[in-house]
Order: structure tokens, then sequence, then C-alpha cells
């Protein structure tokens, strides 16, 4: 289960670089910056997530 966790981390991680090369072309403006408002969703769902499965999976067992 944790490894799972460890594939999203690490698929937030690769878009949170994706978004970053784009806003350092300068790709993102007042009008498009949707992809940066779904990767930090993304993200703070995976925080979400953890959370509750370090308690579940480490202070309970």
């Amino acid at each position: 289960m944790t490894g799972l966790h460890g594939v999203h981390v690490l698929a937030g991680m690769a878009a949170i670089a994706w978004v970053l090369v784009r806003a350092r072309r300068g790709e993102f403006g007042p009008k498009y910056f949707s992809p940066v408002d779904f990767t930090g969703l993304y993200w703070h769902l995976v925080d979400l997530v953890w959370i509750f499965l370090f308690p579940l999976l480490y202070l309970i067992h």
C-alpha cells in the first residue's frame, strides 16, 4: 500500500517539475493557469491521503 502511495508521490513530483519547466518558459498567465491549479490539488490530495495512511499503517500496527 505504501508502494502505491510512493508511485503517486513520484507522479506528483514529476507533475511539479513539468509545471516548473513550463512556468519558466512563461506559458502560464492570468488567463491560463489550470495545470498549476490541478497539480497543486493533486499534490495536496496525496498529502491528505498520507495523513490517514501513516497512522493506519504504522501507529496502529
